[in-house]
């Protein structure tokens, strides 16, 4: 081939020329732009600056403050108690744990004669078969016979012993017929006559809660442990922290499943436990005293036999005091707190409750209404 023929057309080489250089033009503008884009894009990703918290204004209003306190309680069947038998014979039937302990019902059997269940404060200590005989054993006789449903003749007159003790109630022949009858329909020896062991006097309603003996076993001996029927609160609170609390008291649980229920204090112990080197590494534990409280609503815990929960207490109130939300208490170099007006002002006040959020205020330059800035 001829040098005229191999030597490209100049027209042909000069748009392959301009063709690349467009290309790369095309590759240059691109990088750029997507420099810029990435550029753009790590300044959005840089933290920005915090800026000043914002302000507004807010009502001085009255209201209700409450402070409270939650500690940890255990929940359960409480006031539980040790029945022990009397006289003589062996053991020869048990209730089930759980079980109810009714008025008028067997608790237990000895001799395989059941031994039954009054409700009062004073155990049959002697046998009643006398007409004449007075005292407070008599009272839980008949206040049990008449609550079953017996007929136990006029109410028999009280009788008070010489020595100023509580009066008690006199053994009429109305009552022991009573007595023979109830016997009758119970099942046992209708003798007319209660004797020590026939039954067992409780404060009230109880379920069993433990067996202690055997079947066999003497009589006279720890039978079986009882609790209250109603579940409640054990609470240890400190004994200098306890002032605040009273019985009556409302309070809330938290349930393990954090689910909350009302309660409400029924008893606040009177004895110190703790406070000395009464462990056994010597070191002092904290005066305590325990609080007992129940569930308002006992269906709300019938699923649990025991558990830890949490108590809250209401330890202090203030109702209808000035408040404001704590974001608007401005510290004072000299010390104090005050509130500032919109205009800027600054009011000096005096700080009482804090509770959620809130703040009690006093003070000679401000009343209901008036409007502060706080911050949001």
């Amino acid at each position: 081939m001829s040098s005229t023929e191999s030597a490209p057309a100049p027209g042909r080489s000069r748009g392959r020329r301009v063709a690349v250089v467009a290309v790369a033009l095309t590759v240059l503008a691109g990088g750029a732009a997507g420099a810029m884009a990435l550029s753009a894009h790590g300044r959005d990703q840089q933290p920005k600056e915090a800026g000043a918290p914002s302000a507004g204004t807010i009502k001085i209003v009255r209201a209700d403050l409450a402070d409270s306190r939650t500690l940890p309680g255990a929940l359960g069947f409480g006031g539980q108690r040790t029945v022990k038998g009397t006289g003589k014979g062996a053991v020869t039937k048990l209730p089930k744990t759980d079980t109810t302990v009714a008025r008028g019902k067997p608790l237990y059997w000895v001799d395989d004669r059941p031994v039954m269940v009054f409700f009062g404060d004073t155990p049959v200590f002697r046998t009643l078969g006398t007409a004449g005989t007075s005292g407070r054993d008599v009272t839980v006789l008949a206040e049990n016979l008449r609550a079953l449903g017996y007929d136990t003749g006029p109410t028999p007159r009280a009788t008070g012993p010489a020595d100023g003790a509580e009066p008690g109630t006199e053994l009429t022949p109305a009552l022991l017929a009573a007595l023979k009858r109830w016997q009758h329909d119970t099942g046992q020896q209708e003798t007319g006559k209660l004797v020590p062991g026939q039954v067992v006097v409780l404060p009230g309603p109880y379920r069993v809660s433990g067996i202690k003996a055997q079947l066999g076993d003497p009589a006279a001996e720890e039978i079986l442990t009882v609790t209250s029927v109603h579940k409640s609160v054990r609470v240890k609170v400190e004994a200098q922290e306890s002032g605040p609390i009273h019985k009556g008291d409302p309070v809330t649980l938290t349930l393990p499943d954090t689910k909350t229920v009302p309660g409400k204090v029924t008893s606040v112990g009177q004895t110190v436990q703790g406070g000395a080197d009464d462990d056994a590494s010597g070191s002092p534990s904290d005066a305590t005293l325990q609080v007992t409280v129940e569930p308002t609503d006992s269906a709300a815990v019938k699923n649990l036999s025991s558990a830890s929960v949490q108590v809250t207490f209401t330890t202090e109130k203030r109702k209808q005091v000035l408040t404001v939300p704590v974001g608007s208490l401005l510290a004072l170099r000299e010390g104090g707190y005050a509130l500032q007006r919109p205009g800027g002002q600054l009011v000096a006040v005096k700080t009482g409750l804090f509770s959620k959020g809130m703040v009690e205020v006093s003070g000679a330059g401000i009343k209901e209404g008036d409007r502060v800035v706080t911050t949001s």
